[in-house]
């Protein structure tokens, strides 16, 4: 590790990634029999826009912002995409997310830090990108998240609710808007309808839609697991986020599986199932798992980036670990905050490029 430990600048190198792997490396770099099979996937490229959107119903608008968003930043024209979100501050309370590096309560500095880090793109609240658009909406595109979770109720309750208008979004210039749906909440229905009328606006408007997808449930929790992160469960959330045309999907990084098995235990009866799904679609391997992501975002016409997680005491490793899995998954990309802001500004644009340089390595292949 003391190769990577003493980097400062520089594209990591396959030799580097592997040794940030560690034990790890062996499994994820030379995995080469997916259940589903490479030739079945729609495989990120330089041609993405021109091979998958051109011919949807996608308009010419939508066209022009997709294609500035892949063509920006160290990731310009791989097809893959790298993307800086910080809504935290609303998310998770400013304080708690924020006191680690109190430079982020100025909203500037995640724009700068989206820049330097050599991003494709900055998605964040309104007030945030709109307190700096007319300096930074022409050097890199803005991603408006329109909805979110509030922290202020009490007792804090988990709920999407809208905080922007997309004219707002229009006018100060945005690539995209982003909204999170809670699959499988009290709340999602509502949710959906309103995302989806959204996201029809959006493209009306000429901006992409990019949809976290994530899923909010106690009841998925069941006799000590979590299956918030199933590969079953969260494929399945993907699959309604592109039902209601999110260009891309934002999902958790799968980490186990038999989510819907789960919940079919004893006298429950949830959603519908085929043992198929664990056996012929899948298997325990996280390249297999993911790539059931991909699967599920019509077999990676609507790229699926994978979130960065929260900060911790191993993020560099983490970091690049997510996003080999992610690319040789099959995924379009990383979108990771907390893990480049909750540290000084240099070590975060490092981390940025350290996510950069696996989707720039030839050797890192699709599996």
């Amino acid at each position: 590790m003391a190769a990577v430990a003493e980097r400062k600048a520089g594209q990591l190198g396959y030799a580097e990634i592997s040794d940030l792997l560690g034990a790890e490396a062996e499994s994820l770099l030379n995995f080469n029999t997916p259940k589903i099979a490479k030739e079945n996937i729609h495989v990120p490229s330089a041609d993405w826009v021109d091979r998958i959107w051109a011919p949807s119903d996608r308009p010419i608008p939508v066209l022009n912002n997709l294609q500035r968003l892949f063509g920006t930043g160290r990731l310009a024209n791989t097809g893959y995409v790298s993307i800086l979100p910080v809504d935290q501050g609303i998310e998770h309370s400013a304080g708690a997310s924020f006191a680690k590096n109190p430079i982020y309560f100025d909203g500037e500095n995640i724009v700068k830090l989206a820049i330097e880090g050599g991003c494709n793109a900055v998605a964040s609240t309104l007030g945030v990108l709109g307190s700096v658009a007319r300096k930074y909406s022409h050097k890199i595109p803005f991603v408006l998240k329109f909805n979110h979770n509030e922290l202020m109720t009490y007792p804090n309750k988990f709920d999407q609710i809208v905080f922007g208008s997309l004219k707002q979004a229009a006018d100060m210039g945005c690539a995209a808007v982003g909204a999170t749906i809670y699959c499988g909440s009290a709340e999602s229905g509502r949710q959906i309808v309103e995302v989806s009328k959204m996201f029809q606006q959006a493209h009306e408007l000429g901006m992409a839609t990019i949809l976290w997808c994530y899923i909010r449930n106690d009841k998925f929790k069941v006799e000590g697991k979590d299956y918030h992160t199933s590969a079953d469960l969260t494929g399945q959330a993907n699959h309604l986020g592109v039902t209601i045309e999110a260009d891309i999907i934002k999902q958790k990084l799968p980490e186990l599986n038999g989510g819907f098995t789960a919940l079919n235990s004893g006298n429950s009866s949830y959603g519908k199932l085929d043992k198929r799904m664990y056996t012929e679609l899948s298997s325990d391997h996280p390249i297999d798992l993911c790539r059931y992501q991909v699967a599920n975002c019509y077999m990676g016409r609507a790229g699926l980036i994978n979130s960065g997680g929260a900060s911790g005491s191993n993020d560099l490793a983490e970091a690049v670990k997510t996003a080999v899995i992610n690319k040789r998954a099959g995924g379009m990309g990383l979108i990771s905050g907390r893990k480049a802001f909750q540290k000084p500004f240099k070590d975060g644009v490092m981390l940025l490029n350290a996510i950069q340089d696996v989707y720039l390595s030839k050797e890192v292949t699709v599996a």
